[in-house]
């Protein structure tokens, strides 16, 4: 006879599992096996059945599940394992060997464990302590508060094991199966901290650098957001050691927590070289060969890295932070060929900048990302990455804080870090200066958070994204605008056809185009719909653009998960002004989306300079679009978002 615990409540035979009855009665033994061969009060029993005031005749009730629970175990032959339920005044005791019980048994195993001092034993014990776990523990007992807390405490001990268990494969070498033991259960637990950092590090083992850091990026909005606070110290200390590590060695991993690197004599002897202004395996007397623009060494067999320039205080690799490619990325030539004139142009003696602005959901981090990452060989000394937080839900990140992970990647030491923003740039701008790096800002707020994270050196070159034009950088730093348009028909079927499979699209090639103008052109809102007809693969196009011309849910419907327009356009109305956020209301009023000043102010109840201004500040945010000297629009997703507001905004103030 076996006692489940770890999972749904269960009782198994020889013969089969045993009929327990409701989930009350399940309920009484669950709390009965949380503390075997312990006399439990009958009160105690009470007052975790019922959550709220528990009938007046309770007692009835649990004596009567006891005396069922009795029965049935007697019917499974709990005499022959020893196994009692007997009754002891106005209490119960169940009596029988704890090996019974899989929440003890799976104690036991972990407790043998010494992921640390022998992996090899620990991996076979730590396995078959998690095998013991077939769902959720105290599935089918009632929800009260003593059984979420008996639960929660169980799935705590369950993740302590996943988290030895990965650091038994890390300690073996065996990183890929770590990353994949702590995957799922950090996406089932996307805010505890330890687990995240075990996560990075073990991706980082891998090669997988920039998942390592995408998990920290997301796990810190979510602190953000969710909970208002900022990541430990644990998820922290991750993070740097990731980017030490790149500095100190690009792709190398990072060694567990405790562990002393071997002595390797070609480090050594790099190390050495280096402190000469020497690559290792140079020959004496040799100059360090230039390097070309598409980063191989001039003169010199195709791949051949450059050497480091005397004199440039440059230890170990680049560092590598772009974010991956974007997935499915169509298109964009125009843009693309504008950031390649304005980033590679070196006739001006000064640090190319460029700005990609836009509207939200147009895409802007991907098409900068898409650059990056095509133009990467031609800044052999690094790409640096940074998202600016300037529209989301949590504050935007102070410059100090994202030149302290520039400078950790650079190699910079902790505690040789400045603590104020000035003097960090400072730094920051010394160490660049001979360099050839890419920089690259996302979601940057305004011109201001952009200045102190400027590179300068004549080599480096910058992309900044935003919502915002930034006219601020165009007219104080030279910054190159670079504008990102909406999709037209043809590409935004392409999308939809690479997202979905050309043969579905090329079914109904009307129903595409009405998706491409009920999205607005957006490639967020595309992607959105495109997940939708993914989930549902029988539907054909023209059932989703049915739905999306209902406009009460086409916001709704132009979300994922954790993405959609609205969400994208939230953060931008809530960077507005509370006179710009009503004119913006005001403007969703109007019938085709299309009026000059003189109908904004008639909508909106302004006069016309206070119009006049808001219009400038909504066309610099992207949220409307001066098509001509005084003819302005507003997209319709815009518009509909811009209503909800209003009429929640009615709602709560009504």
């Amino acid at each position: 006879m076996e006692f489940s615990l770890l999972g749904p409540i269960a009782v198994t035979t020889g013969s089969g599992e045993l009929a327990l009855g409701p989930a009350k009665r399940r309920s009484v033994l669950a709390l009965l096996l949380l503390q075997p061969n312990t006399t439990v009060p009958l009160e105690q029993l009470i007052d975790s059945l019922w959550e709220d005031e528990p009938p007046e005749h309770a007692r009835t009730v649990v004596q009567g599940h006891v005396s069922r629970l009795r029965a049935t175990l007697a019917e499974g032959g709990a005499d022959a394992y020893g196994i009692e339920l007997a009754t002891h005044g106005s209490a119960y005791l169940l009596r029988l060997p704890e090996e019974l019980i899989d929440a003890h048994r799976f104690s036991e195993l972990v407790a043998l464990a010494r992921p640390e001092a022998a992996p090899a034993d620990a991996v076979p014990l730590l396995r078959e302590a998690l095998g013991l776990w077939r769902g959720p523990a105290l599935t089918g007992t009632v929800s009260s508060p003593p059984f979420a807390a008996a639960a929660h405490a169980l799935e705590e001990r369950r993740l302590t094991a996943v988290e030895a268990l990965a650091r038994s494969h890390g300690a073996l070498g065996e990183n890929e199966q770590a990353a994949a033991i702590l995957y799922t259960a950090a996406v089932n637990h996307p805010l505890r901290e330890g687990l995240i950092a075990a996560l990075m590090r073990a991706l980082f083992r891998t090669g997988r650098q920039s998942d390592a850091l995408e998990w920290f990026h997301r796990t810190r909005r979510l602190l953000t957001e969710e909970l208002g606070v900022d990541p430990g110290e644990r998820l922290r200390g991750a993070y740097e050691e990731i980017l030490r590590a790149e500095a100190a060695g690009g792709s190398k991993p990072v060694a567990p927590a405790g562990a002393r690197p071997a002595h390797d004599p070609r480090t050594a002897r790099s190390a050495a070289a280096a402190a000469a202004g020497k690559e290792p395996g140079a020959q004496p007397g040799r100059s360090p060969v230039p390097a070309q623009a598409d980063g191989t060494a001039a003169g010199g067999a195709e791949g051949t890295r450059p050497a480091a320039k005397e004199g440039t205080g440059r230890t170990g690799s680049a560092p590598r932070l772009l974010p991956r490619p974007p997935a499915r990325f169509l298109g964009r030539e125009n843009p693309l060929a504008a950031l390649t004139d304005a980033l590679t142009d070196r006739t001006t003696g000064e640090s190319p900048l460029a700005v990609v602005a836009g509207p939200a959901g147009v895409g802007k981090t991907a098409c900068a990302v898409q650059w990056a990452h095509q133009h990467a060989p031609g800044f052999p000394d690094g790409q640096l990455f940074a998202d600016l937080r300037g529209f989301g839900e949590g504050d935007e990140a102070p410059p100090a804080e994202i030149l302290r992970d520039f400078l950790l990647a650079l190699g910079t030491p902790p505690e040789r870090v400045p603590t104020s923003a000035q003097a960090a740039s400072a730094l920051f701008r010394s160490l660049v200066a001979d360099r050839r790096l890419l920089v690259v800002l996302d979601n940057a707020r305004s011109s201001a958070q952009v200045r102190p994270l400027l590179p300068g050196g004549l080599q480096c070159a910058t992309i900044v994204t935003s919502r915002s034009r930034l006219d601020g950088l165009v007219a104080t730093d030279c910054a190159r605008p670079v504008g990102l348009q909406v999709l037209g028909y043809e590409e935004g079927a392409a999308l939809l056809g690479a997202m979905l499979g050309t043969e579905r699209v090329a079914e109904d090639p009307d129903a595409a185009q009405e998706l491409v103008a009920l999205c607005d052109g957006l490639p967020l809102a595309l992607r959105a719909a495109a997940a939708q007809l993914t989930a549902r693969p029988r539907w054909k196009l023209a059932r989703l653009a049915s739905a999306l011309r209902d406009e009460r849910r086409r916001l709704a419907l132009l979300s994922a998960e954790d993405t959609g327009i609205a969400a994208a356009l939230r953060m931008s109305v809530a960077r507005l002004s509370a006179d710009d956020a009503r004119l913006l209301s005001a403007l969703a009023t109007s019938a085709d989306g299309h009026l000059n000043a003189s109908v904004a102010a008639a909508l909106a109840g302004y006069d016309p300079e206070r119009t006049q201004d808001g219009l400038d500040r909504l066309t610099e945010m992207h949220l409307v679009d001066e098509e001509a000297t005084d003819v302005y629009t507003i997209s319709t997703l815009t518009q509909l978002f811009a209503r909800d507001e209003r009429d929640e905004r009615d709602e709560r103030e009504g």
